[in-house]
């Protein structure tokens, strides 16, 4: 029987939860207690799943962990797995994205703050700094977010290895064609409308990127105010908001399998950081943007004030698609008809910070 594994990251610990047939089962206690939960990959590639978790400890420091038993037993390098070289002057504060790559079977990628790109070659074990990225000329001129200088969005592409999208709070998006060797800004079109110049080259505050399944070069993206589509893999982006509540939010999913087909969670304001109209709701796009839906069937219908956060919004790749995600109240809620109706899995979590799922077979 096909199981699928949730893993919700939190501001206090990872809990996994199993669901094989219809029943949800989640594991007696959080891994990882009293440790901040930022990122988590479930890597499917190889013979055993692999799954990768970027704690936080606030006495030991941030570093990443690695499980092949379905996160019932982890384990931490000898070494420290991401480390900033000295050279740099800089050190780790956390690792906010693990992702493997689309076209490299080995490989897996680490955002982290600063605002830094790692690329591994071991399934996660060991990670190496990206130097182009981390020295380009604009570096200088990043500023850091309100929550941090974090690099956390991944995108690779599984036609050529070479190519890699990222996404910086602040600075926007950036795209390698060479392998890493070189970087460009691919901002042209998102607006910085709190800057003096709102069309600058980078400097906008990108929350979250997410690749079409069906067209990878078509790209969505959940800006500080703003829902845009890219149907040239960043180059150029197009403003897809209108018939939303609201264009600030923090996450944006694209369906597994179902092209033109994208999620947001809009929330009222940046100085108002609630759902929008303070309705509990995902919106879908089935048209690429031309239009959206909103998902409450089974939701909280009375006021509701769960932000969701830029990785607290997935799919689980199955088809229909599993949707799930988490709040800052510490509520996980799934869908498994591809965002139609939704049932409450947990409450009274910690803040929740990172959701992933995936179909183990």
């Amino acid at each position: 029987m096909t199981e699928v594994l949730l893993t919700v990251g939190t501001r206090k610990g990872l809990f996994v939860g199993r669901r094989r047939g219809g029943a949800w089962e989640f594991d007696d206690s959080p891994y990882f207690n009293a440790q901040a939960v930022y990122s988590v990959a479930i890597d499917t590639r190889g013979e055993v799943p692999r799954l990768l978790a970027g704690g936080d400890s606030a006495h030991w420091g941030p570093s990443v962990f690695h499980s092949d038993d379905l996160g019932r037993t982890w384990t931490e390098p000898a070494k420290a797995a991401v480390k900033f070289p000295k050279d740099t002057g800089a050190s780790l504060e956390r690792v906010w994205q693990l992702h493997p790559s689309a076209a490299e079977p080995d490989v897996v990628y680490a955002g982290t703050e600063p605002a830094a790109l790692y690329r591994s070659t071991d399934r996660g074990e060991s990670f190496e700094l990206v130097r182009p990225l981390w020295e380009h000329p604009t570096r200088s001129r990043w500023v850091p977010g309100g929550g941090g200088e974090g690099l956390h969005t991944i995108l690779t592409d599984a036609r050529d290895p070479r190519a890699v999208t990222v996404a910086v709070s602040t600075a926007g998006v950036f795209r390698t064609q060479d392998g890493g060797k070189s970087w460009e800004p691919s901002n042209s079109g998102v607006s910085a409308v709190f800057l003096p110049d709102p069309d600058p080259e980078f400097g906008q505050c990108v929350h979250k990127v997410a690749q079409d399944a069906a067209t990878p070069d078509r790209l969505y993206l959940q800006n500080h105010w703003g829902v845009y589509r890219s149907d040239d893999a960043g180059a150029h982006w197009t403003d897809i908001g209108e018939g939303l509540p609201s264009t600030f939010g923090f996450a944006a999913v694209a369906h597994p399998h179902h092209g033109d087909t994208a999620y947001v969670f809009p929330i009222n304001a940046d100085a108002d950081r609630v759902p929008a109209d303070r309705r509990c709701r995902v919106f879908r796009t089935a048209d690429a943007g031309s239009s959206w839906e909103p998902l409450s069937a089974g939701l909280p219908q009375e006021d509701h004030y769960g932000t969701v956060l830029r990785d607290a919004m997935c799919t689980d790749g199955a088809d229909p698609a599993g949707v799930y995600f988490g709040n800052r109240n510490g509520e996980v809620f799934a869908s498994a008809d591809d965002g139609d109706s939704w049932q409450q899995l947990a409450s009274h979590l910690p803040d929740v910070l990172c959701v992933r799922a995936s179909v183990i077979d």
